[in-house]
């Protein structure tokens, strides 16, 4: 019965909001629509432009619709430009719950009461999302602990229920994907019951706190003596699946430049220095922070770390393995070259597109969208245009986007939004192709192969001193093989020679058969 009336409640919304209209106009031909097209008439927001209609509707529906819309508004690979841009709008903003709930989910998840772990707790978060809420508070000082004394910190908890509210609104959501694919052949290309299943991993990754720590504490080891960007440290005692308690950081979002100017930030190294870690992240570590809107990052204004990055929230990460850190490199020597053919065979090769796909077509079609923006100043290059613009393009190719790539595109276009904001001058390829290089010099080039010896050199100091063993080892298998397969011989031979004597027998037999038939028949011809 709940399930009976979120469904209506759905329809409801849809209708209030005037989307049923364009679910109207893309059923298949044949699927009946005379009662639909009777309640669009009635709808009251049809005159709106169909993205704002569906972000309205997304955020009627509530958090876990926004955030899957948010999550949708990535795949511009799918959807048409106007209606990602209207989802890129959307806001995750939710009241949120008592203090005396997250009081007693913080002193539950510690198992001890808040006054024996904080000196002061704020009971009115600063921050409350679909999936958490953030407190800050001051940290106690322990006998195992002495340095905690007076650590302010900040405290994230798990919005409580959270679990059955998400597992139910996630099944709708694949049974109107069903729907959808069933009834549209327009909504079967935008492969919703995928999108649905890639959102159901990015949230439930979300539900466990201590992922999003460890999230945390590699970025922040990777980013140990930087001097661009600052990751808040975590506690592990205090952290647990659905509550986690991190170094307080001290910043101004990014979003309020004005604040930001006036407090003498130099923007145009701000934006150089987004871009730089952004690149340096994908393509140094293969490990990146993947949900870089302003809201998770902020800028230190403190006197020792001034005009520093400060990421946040870190439940929503990508990675990338050396086979797709290789794929890339190889993409973007043949990008810088203008070997479009050569991008082609390399889609063809990693088996992203089918095979008898034809070279010099994909090759043809990836040159009609880079060539003109070679021809153009390199400032006025947008890398995230660029990389859409392939992926709307591969459509035609039934190029496979990969899930891992997906989330680079979608934190490649955030960080240059970010960058041109701050700096609209920002030359982003000058910026990021010195990173680029030196990346696919250590992949490929002899610092790749120095680099790939040495990795290998721990391993093959316990294979060299077993190697003369191995060898002889090796040689008595092979002698030992070769007499298996001389004495195998031999009994082949001696078949062979039963096989040729067991033949010469049986036609001397048919020739000595023939010979006294022929005779007898000679000789009673003649007594005839």
């Amino acid at each position: 019965m709940r399930r009976m009336a979120r469904l209506f409640f759905i329809f409801f919304t849809a209708w209030r909001y005037g989307l049923l209209p364009l679910l109207r106009d893309i059923l298949k031909p044949g699927v009946s629509k005379g009662a639909l097209t009777v309640i669009c008439w009635t709808s009251p927001g049809g005159d709106l432009p169909r993205g704002q209609r569906i972000r309205l509707t997304l955020e009627a529906l509530g958090p876990i619709f926004v955030k899957f819309g948010q999550v949708l508004s990535t795949r511009r690979d799918l959807l048409p430009e106007d209606i990602a841009n209207e989802l890129a709008k959307l806001q995750d903003q939710v009241p949120p719950f008592s203090n005396e709930e997250s009081r007693r989910l913080i002193e539950k998840a510690l198992g001890q009461p808040i006054e024996e772990v904080f000196i002061s707790f704020d009971a009115t978060p600063v921050a409350s999302a679909s999936v958490a809420q953030v407190h800050f508070g001051t940290l106690r000082a322990t006998d195992k602990h002495p340095e905690w004394d007076r650590k302010a910190v900040a405290i994230k908890v798990l919005r409580p229920g959270i679990l059955p509210v998400i597992d139910g609104d996630l099944a709708l959501m694949y049974d109107l994907a069903k729907i959808i694919e069933k009834s549209s052949e327009d909504g079967r290309r935008l492969k919703p019951r995928e999108n649905v299943a890639e959102f159901d991993t990015y949230l439930h990754d979300e539900l466990d706190l201590m992922r999003e720590a460890a999230n945390a504490s590699q970025l922040r080891r990777q980013f140990t003596d930087s001097n661009q960007l600052m990751i808040p440290e975590m506690y592990w005692d205090l952290c647990h699946t659905n509550v986690i308690v991190m170094e307080r950081m001290y910043g101004i979002s990014i979003g309020r430049t004005t604040e930001l100017r006036a407090a003498g930030v130099d923007f145009k190294k701000l934006a150089a220095d987004g871009v730089e870690i952004f690149f340096t992240q994908v393509f140094e570590h293969g490990f990146f922070h993947a949900d870089m809107h302003p809201g998770n990052i902020m800028i230190s204004l403190e006197p020792e770390t001034f005009g520093r990055f400060i990421s946040l929230d870190f439940g929503i990460v990508g990675a990338l393995s050396e086979s797709d850190k290789n794929y890339l490199a190889l993409n973007f020597l043949a990008f810088f070259n203008r070997d479009y053919r050569r991008v082609a065979e390399l889609h063809i090769e990693s088996g992203w597109v089918p095979a008898n796909t034809r070279v010099e077509e994909l090759g043809g079609a990836v040159r009609s969208v880079c060539e003109p923006y070679f021809d153009r100043p390199l400032k006025e290059i947008s890398l995230g245009i660029v990389l859409m613009r392939l992926f709307q393009t591969s459509r035609r190719f039934k190029v496979e986007i990969q899930p891992q790539l997906t989330l680079l595109q979608k934190t490649l276009l955030n960080v240059e939004g970010l960058a041109r904001e701050l700096d609209p001058d920002l030359d982003l390829w000058k910026t990021a192709k010195p990173i680029l290089e030196k990346w696919i010099s250590k992949q490929l080039g002899w610092r790749g192969l120095i680099d790939g010896l040495k990795e290998e050199a721990p391993s093959w100091a316990k294979i060299l001193p077993t190697l003369p063993r191995l060898i002889a080892d090796a040689l008595v298998q092979g002698r030992n093989q070769t007499k298996d397969q001389n004495g195998e011989l031999e009994v082949l031979k001696a078949l062979l020679a039963e096989e040729r004597r067991t033949h010469r027998l049986l036609v001397g037999a048919l020739l000595f058969a023939g010979g006294f038939l022929a005779g007898i028949l000679i000789i009673g011809l003649g007594i005839y």
